[in-house]
């Protein structure tokens, strides 16, 4: 169980890692972690792709309105914001 709350702090961080926002302290201290925890490398390599993916869309790609709302609705986020 322990295991998972040092995780919780390590995943709070991956979005400023792989944004390169961090320390190289800190970027070592996760490099660390993930040598040995398969399930951060996984949560981390999907939230790479997924921004990845993100980056490529043709800016004229847009999503139905249904499917955007029901998106934004999950993610709590505000429909309005474009």
């Amino acid at each position: 169980m322990e295991e998972y709350i040092h995780c919780k702090d390590y995943l709070a961080r991956f979005s400023d890692y792989i944004d390169g926002e961090l320390s190289p302290a800190i970027c070592a201290q996760i490099e660390e972690h993930l040598k040995d925890c398969t399930n951060c490398t996984v949560v981390l390599n999907t939230l790479q792709r997924t921004v990845e993916l993100y980056q490529h869309l043709p800016e004229d790609d847009s999503l139905p309105e249904g499917v955007r709302t029901r998106l934004f609705k999950r993610l709590s986020l505000d429909c309005e914001q474009k």
